[in-house]
């Protein structure tokens, strides 16, 4: 079984939080989220802000101003690969008490199918505006990256 291994990102301030299914093995190895060098998250974030994402820090920041969060939906879980069909045995965090806490996030944006389908499962009846971003995962080659970087610009507000 294996349990998440890095805290949420969340400022004072955090406007969107952006949900994840569970991070990859390279983000394990990496002690950070989306950390996979072909992972097209920070590239994204980076067209849509201009903020610089070379490192860490840099990321930590890009994020601050951006008033955005991260966190993922599954604690902790069973799995082949980094794949979030191989995922079994999840148990997922506790949004509902981490919105609470945090009231200052007013929506909820999810990078993939199955972190929508577990936030729909087990906190639907949370009044929260969600949307909905294509994985930013090199092995979703459905859409371009200049695709998903458009349908990231309009659900996170930057059209």
């Amino acid at each position: 079984m294996l349990v998440h291994p890095f805290a949420p990102i969340v400022y004072k301030d955090t406007q969107t939080l952006i949900l994840g299914s569970f991070p990859s093995i390279k983000s394990f190895e990496n002690n950070f989220y989306y950390a996979h060098p072909r992972n097209q998250f920070w590239q994204i974030l980076y067209a849509l802000t201009s903020y610089p994402v070379n490192n860490r820090d840099q990321k930590l920041w890009l994020l601050k101003e951006a008033k955005l969060g991260l966190w993922d939906m599954v604690a902790s879980c069973s799995r082949d690969n980094s794949l979030d069909g191989s995922l079994e045995e999840e148990s997922v965090n506790d949004i509902a008490s981490f919105l609470e806490a945090h009231p200052s996030i007013t929506k909820v944006a999810f990078t993939g199918k199955k972190a929508q389908a577990l936030f729909e499962t087990h906190f639907g009846y949370l009044e929260i505006e969600r949307v909905y971003l294509p994985s930013p995962s090199a092995a979703y080659a459905k859409m371009s990256l200049a695709e998903k970087t458009a349908k990231y610009q309009e659900a996170l507000g930057y059209a």
